[in-house]
């Protein structure tokens, strides 16, 4: 027997053979030609999925290099900023208190900054999907419910 053939003898089928030819087949051919063609489409699934998340992830790179420049240029314009600030209040007061005025009102934005990002970190955590657990373990209580009233 080669590769080409089924365990009854019969050549594999191929897509798009006709319905007549799957009647006249054994229930043994059948399932191994089901058997086959399922792991045939869930290996391609995987490949597909492998390619689009690479496409993706490249992609993502490319976009985090970009907000990491940006980032740093922004980091540059706000310190740019702040000696702007400083030097226009030392035109009110002393050089001193116009660096402590514009250090405490950078230091001020950035513990509100902080503590909104610790905010919204702990929301987010665990990073599990819980509304896929939670139906995914619904599921799997149906299918065991459904089961069970096979079995009586």
């Amino acid at each position: 027997m080669t590769d080409s053939q089924l365990h009854d003898g019969t050549a594999p089928l191929q897509i798009g053979s006709s319905e007549e030819r799957l009647a006249e087949l054994p229930m043994a051919a059948l399932l191994r030609l089901l058997s086959d063609q399922t792991s045939t489409l869930v290996r391609e699934e995987i490949a597909l999925a492998k390619a689009e998340l690479s496409q993706k992830g490249r992609r993502a790179g490319a976009g985090a290099g970009l907000f990491g420049g940006a980032g740093l240029l922004a980091v540059f314009g706000v310190g740019a900023l702040t000696a702007a600030a400083v030097l226009a209040l030392d035109l009110l007061v002393a050089s001193w208190l116009a660096a402590l005025i514009v250090a405490v009102l950078s230091l001020a934005i950035a513990a509100v900054a902080g503590l909104l990002g610790r905010t919204q970190v702990q929301r987010a955590t665990p990073p599990m999907p819980e509304q896929t657990v939670a139906t995914l373990k619904a599921d799997v209580q149906v299918a065991r419910s459904r089961v069970q009233e096979a079995r009586r």
